[in-house]
């Protein structure tokens, strides 16, 4: 009787499925929360010989970054917003001139002038709306130069196939890499989450992850019992700068703003760097 009954369930599961699925709405098991858990383990950030400065004002568009942009030849930031405030500083306090790119807009904002503004998306294709990331900065690098990169990028979840799709060549150009990274709740979908994890594989081979910061615009959501934020911010920098010397504990930072100063701040879920078996 018990595998009769549930034989007439498999079947009215999938008779459901296919019902919903001729109206174009698909069901999958969601993704075990151990598994992301497991995923948010291997991004917790880490402590260097580099305090973290906030670059960029006190509002969205402003980062954390590790103080070591000493002798960053030039920062490239793709998605133009409508403030400039991260490249301004960059370049007033840190001599530091910007490549601006964003298919969406046809110029930079504030009268901001960088070295040179690319109206075209960043991301896996070069044609007449996008651009590669390794043709980018093939494009606008003096060869004959091999200071280091920075990379500010903020493309609206263009980030996980954009930086799957560069080389480890144009990567380790980049010293320091501030993400605004985007679709955390689908990572409890399994195809989208072999994506994030192939993702943070690729990145974490060359860089350590120094700070987390949620988007306080965006919210969270449960997965399964895991809290994630929707959106996060994340710096990294590359290994051969420092080593490691332990995990940080302290969210949010003290530096840490609000991306939007009517809405409360969101910290860092202490299931995103509280583990029980660290």
């Amino acid at each position: 009787m018990k595998y009769k009954r549930h034989r007439v369930l498999r079947k009215i599961a999938r008779l459901l499925k296919n019902y919903l699925s001729r109206r174009s709405v698909y069901i999958e098991r969601a993704v075990e929360p151990q598994n992301i858990v497991n995923l948010v383990k291997k991004i917790r950030p880490v402590r260097t010989k580099f305090e973290l400065i906030r670059v960029g004002g006190t509002g969205d568009g402003g980062y954390l970054l590790p103080d070591d942009l000493a002798d960053i030849a030039v920062c490239f930031s793709p998605g133009v917003a409508g403030t400039a405030a991260f490249e301004m500083e960059l370049l007033q306090s840190h001599l530091i001139h910007s490549h601006l790119a964003d298919f969406s807009v046809d110029a930079p904002p504030m009268s901001f002038q960088p070295l040179s503004f690319t109206k075209k998306f960043i991301g896996t294709v070069n044609d007449d709306m996008f651009m590669t990331l390794d043709q980018w900065v093939h494009d606008q690098t003096d060869h004959g130069n091999n200071k280091d990169l920075l990379l500010q990028m903020d493309i609206e979840g263009w980030e996980y196939p954009t930086l799957l799709n560069t080389s480890e060549e144009t990567l380790k150009k980049f010293r320091i890499i501030v993400l605004e990274l985007h679709d955390i709740e689908s990572w409890g979908h399994p195809h989208f989450f072999r994506i994030a994890d192939a993702f943070f594989s690729k990145l974490l081979t060359h860089f350590y992850v120094v700070h987390n910061h949620p988007n306080n615009f965006c919210g969270t959501i449960n997965l399964g019992g895991f809290e994630c934020p929707r959106v996060i911010e994340i710096t990294l920098l590359r290994k051969d700068r420092s080593e490691m010397f332990g995990f940080c504990t302290q969210f949010p930072h003290q530096l840490d703003v609000p991306n939007v100063k009517k809405y409360a701040d969101i910290a860092l879920p202490t299931g995103w760097y509280v583990f029980s078996d660290q």
